[in-house]
């Protein structure tokens, strides 16, 4: 068995097959590199990975449930130290994309289409470019790419930046063009809709439902191009338990944590997050 970080692994066809309900990938799976799905080999997990697992995604579901932002910056440094980089990403985008889904439900007609469509048109564009260039870099490599990323994007949502680039109908387009590529290439597409929304006087009340709406797309069309996460039936339904597990804490948490405090946490441990995943990443070059 292909063993990957905490005990989660990857089993390919070499191993002897394994419990019931525990995936098995062919040959023919495992040379399926040049793939839809990059040659995946299924997730499996031992005990403490698998904790550590729905541990993430509960906190990412929590934090997206209290602030309306967060999952994929929180979860993804280290989801993909967990799982590796193409697994990691794939399952955020999976998990981000649901829990939006469930927050749009209430908020849906607080989206402003016409402002959305010039930023989910260029991240449907970009998208599959970071699939392309994601599949393209080692492993270390791309862990020293999302690290970057996720910590340069969090320290300009924690500066409030002001882009020049970022304003009316060319900036939608920037922003929406560097989100999908982000999303697909490192699971953290939020950043620059955030930078755009602060750019254009959104108030927190008219970000978050066309967050969540941009969120719905951008994470659809990433599963599109980078495949489904290759997790076991287990380990598929303790992370759904999980994401809905973190919802319903977060959900409780909003009625009592100020939303200014609680969303400096999640910035916080999003550079905490960024910081480590760059860190591993530059170490494994060396």
């Amino acid at each position: 068995m292909v063993r990957s970080r905490f005990g989660l692994g990857a089993r390919t066809s070499l191993d002897a097959p394994g419990p019931v309900g525990e995936p098995h990938v062919s040959d023919a799976d495992a040379d399926a590199g040049d793939g839809g799905d990059g040659g995946r080999a299924a997730v499996t997990g031992g005990l403490a990975g698998t904790a550590l697992l729905a541990g993430i995604v509960l906190l990412g579901g929590c934090v997206q449930w209290l602030t309306g932002m967060g999952f994929a910056l929180v979860a993804v440094p280290a989801l993909v130290l967990v799982l590796g980089p193409a697994e990691g990403v794939v399952l955020a985008n999976c998990a981000a994309g649901a829990i939006s889904v469930v927050g749009l439900a209430n908020g849906w007609r607080r989206v402003r289409l016409k402002a959305m469509v010039p930023l989910c048109v260029a991240a449907v564009c970009t998208v599959p470019a970071g699939t392309w260039v994601a599949r393209r870099l080692c492993e270390p490599a791309l862990l020293a790419c999302m690290g970057v990323l996720v910590t340069v994007a969090v320290l300009l949502v924690m500066c409030g930046a002001r882009v020049a680039a970022l304003r009316g109908g060319g900036g939608a387009v920037v922003a929406g063009g560097a989100g999908g590529f982000m999303n697909s290439a490192a699971g953290v597409g939020g950043p620059p809709v955030s930078l755009y929304a602060l750019n254009a006087g959104w108030s927190v009340r008219e970000f978050v439902p066309n967050a969540q709406f941009y969120s719905v797309i951008v994470n659809a069309v990433s599963v599109a191009s980078n495949g489904v996460p290759r997790l076991s039936p287990p380990l598929w339904a303790l992370a759904s338990a999980a994401l809905a597990a973190g919802a319903l804490i977060g959900r409780t948490l909003a009625e009592h944590v100020p939303e200014k405090r609680a969303r400096l946490l999640v910035l916080l441990l999003a550079l905490a997050g960024g910081s480590i995943t760059l860190g591993k990443g530059v170490a494994g070059l060396a």
